[in-house]
């Protein structure tokens, strides 16, 4: 299995969220213990501490882009124009497959709302809808690395 499919899987199946989920996936590769990549992606689920904003699956990969080496840039303003870039990029290709970043557009509930999120719950989008977004990112994510 992919690790796409094998983080969708996770997520799905545990108590992590959408930014947990896909920071974690790249642990080993960034030299990111995985308790501290929990923690520092906690507050990221449900489009920002359940805001409906900017996903998680979302904001989790721009964790991932601003923790990757870029062993070839030699200046801050080098690493963070590439890394906005990345940001840039990784967006385009996240919308084209989703059409929003938006964690309420994507789900169709309003995450801040107790009516939204009980919408949420009851239709289990955290358990199907939310694990492809987290499979999209990542796999935008490692097509990003290798091409």
């Amino acid at each position: 299995m992919s690790r796409a499919g094998e983080t969708a899987e996770i997520m799905a199946g545990s108590q992590m969220n959408c930014a947990q989920a896909v920071l974690s996936a790249f642990c080993g590769e960034l030299g990111l213990d995985k308790t501290t990549a929990l923690k520092v992606t906690l507050a990221f689920g449900a489009g920002i501490g359940r805001t409906g904003n900017v996903c998680g699956a979302v904001t989790g990969a721009y964790k991932v882009l601003g923790l990757r080496p870029y062993h070839e840039l030699n200046t801050t303003t080098e690493r963070k124009e590439k890394v906005y870039s990345q940001v840039n990029e990784f967006n385009r290709r996240f919308m084209t497959l989703n059409k929003s970043l938006n964690c309420t557009d994507l789900l169709g509930c309003d995450l801040s709302t107790p009516e939204g999120l009980a919408a949420a719950r009851s239709q289990k989008l955290f358990a199907t809808a939310c694990p492809k977004f987290v499979a999209d990112a990542v796999n935008i994510l490692e097509e990003m690395a290798s091409g």
